[in-house]
């Protein structure tokens, strides 16, 4: 064959190789996890939470900082448990091999084995934020390295240490074949991390959220295919490695696999650590809503439980363990209103739609769910008011509108426009709304601690005239 030709064939023939090496040992993992995060001022008890954990068909739960109450809740459960070890104590774990000690003696040995703990994730999405470029990436693979000593050190032996990573470690995510780290971090950082997780034989835990991916490209990317149900006239080719893809879920964590080749460690097995689809959000964000979220963790369980595991299109029948984000809607989660409705359940414990995540239930035998009614662009006007019901805390969420920027708060100044009716909650939409209209682009919402709320309704009165944003 002629020499360019060749080299192609090679070039896929070991780009397949590294793809499959993972294959082999997939290991055993039982039904979907679930996210159990607390940033809600309403949420069950800890014990109430595993009981709805079980009700749901969980087969694991992931937690965000050794709780001691959720892990007592825990205890004598079948339950597999992942405890995540906070960012912020990164840097002292990885200088100091007694502090790592003390905090598996304090967090996981009260504990264990009475709870099956099976990870411990040392710090969350840490490689997104570029301000911890110097302060806590350096140390991030050593706590791993430490955290595995102390483990090792009391013979415990069937707990696994990882870290969390969103998608945008990656600097090329399509096609799948072409994946590939940053390149701030792909010598520094993720080749001792993978060099780390072959060794121990852990997994490389990824944040893989198709809604953000279709959200950001909805004209590109078909909804069907980021929900599990597109047909086969629109699969996906990938012509790097001459496979098909039939989701967009597969797709990203190939990419994850194919970046992982390319540092030479194509056998570190892959696990997801949040996926999801939101069941709300704002006005202006796309395919947030019941319908959608149903169906992609409908899908999502019924596919991973299917034996022999499926796998994806470059690794396939790896067993994968899942975890879902989340186990409720969190009324405290900062930023846009999709972070607040990831949840399978609402804070008092009902269900915000029927899911069965071991994935046993048929898909046909689900009630029928809400139409969608966001699955297109919004298009239209938008303002950000008062929409909150704790007005003892307005003084303060007015006084941080009105210190940002320029003339925000002129309006409803002595003698402004809109400074009657003379009164917080007035004042305090007025203030909102010109916040958010100056910074959303630069990152601003309109949630102010749970105050602010979105509206259609233009709330200018007189001639006090609200800016608003047009879609």
């Amino acid at each position: 064959m002629p020499p360019h030709t060749e080299a192609t064939f090679l070039l896929l023939l070991l780009l397949l190789l590294c793809f499959f090496s993972a294959t082999a040992e997939g290991g055993s993992f039982a039904r979907l996890g679930v996210n159990y995060g607390t940033l809600g001022n309403d949420l069950p008890s800890a014990a109430r939470s595993v009981d709805l954990l079980h009700s749901l068909g969980a087969g694991a739960v992931k937690i965000y900082d050794a709780n001691p109450a959720i892990l007592r809740a825990l205890a004598g459960t079948r339950l597999r448990v992942s405890i995540m070890v906070p960012n912020e104590v990164i840097p002292s774990l990885g200088v100091n091999a007694c502090a790592a000690d003390a905090w598996v003696a304090t967090n996981l040995v009260p504990f264990y084995p009475a709870v099956r703990v099976r990870y411990l994730l040392v710090g969350n999405e840490i490689l997104s934020y570029t301000s911890l470029a110097n302060s806590t990436w350096p140390f991030l693979v050593p706590a791993m390295v430490n955290i595995h000593r102390a483990l090792s050190a009391r013979s415990i032996r069937d707990v696994k240490v990882g870290t969390t990573l969103a998608m945008d470690a990656l600097t090329i995510s399509f096609p799948p074949s072409a994946g590939a780290f940053r390149s701030d971090i792909a010598e520094p950082v993720m080749r001792p991390l993978l060099r780390f997780l072959h060794n121990t034989r852990s997994y490389y835990f990824v944040d893989a959220y198709p809604y953000f991916a279709w959200a950001s490209n909805p004209s590109s990317i078909r909804l069907d295919y980021a929900l599990f149900t597109s047909n086969a006239s629109f699969n996906y080719f990938d012509p790097g490695s001459k496979l098909t893809y039939t989701n967009l879920f597969d797709q990203m964590l190939d990419a994850v696999a194919a970046a992982m080749c390319r540092l030479g460690s194509g056998d570190v097995r892959i696990a997801v650590a949040e996926t999801g689809w939101p069941n709300a959000g704002d006005l202006d964000q796309i395919g947030a809503n019941v319908h959608n979220a149903a169906i992609y963790n409908r899908n999502l369980a019924r596919r991973l439980a299917v034996r022999p595991a499926v796998g994806t299109p470059a690794r396939p029948g790896a067993v994968t363990p899942v975890f879902v984000f989340s186990l409720y809607n969190e009324n405290q989660k900062p930023g846009p209103g999709t972070e607040r409705h990831w949840g399978l359940l609402y804070p008092n414990g009902s269900k915000v739609y029927e899911v069965d995540l071991s994935g046993r239930r048929p898909l046909d035998s689900y009630p029928p769910l809400p139409s969608p009614q966001n699955n297109e662009p919004y298009k239209g006007k938008i303002w950000c008011v008062f929409g909150g019901d704790r007005k003892a805390a307005v003084g303060a969420a007015l006084a941080y509108a009105c210190g940002q920027g320029n003339g925000t708060c002129d309006a409803i100044r002595p003698g402004g426009p809109c400074y009657k009716p003379n009164t917080l909650v007035a004042h305090a939409s007025y203030a909102f709304n010109s916040y958010w209209q100056q910074f959303r682009k630069a990152g601003g919402t309109c949630f102010f601690d749970g105050l602010a709320v979105q509206t259609e309704t233009d709330p200018s009165y007189g001639s006090c005239k609200y800016a608003s944003l047009t879609i």
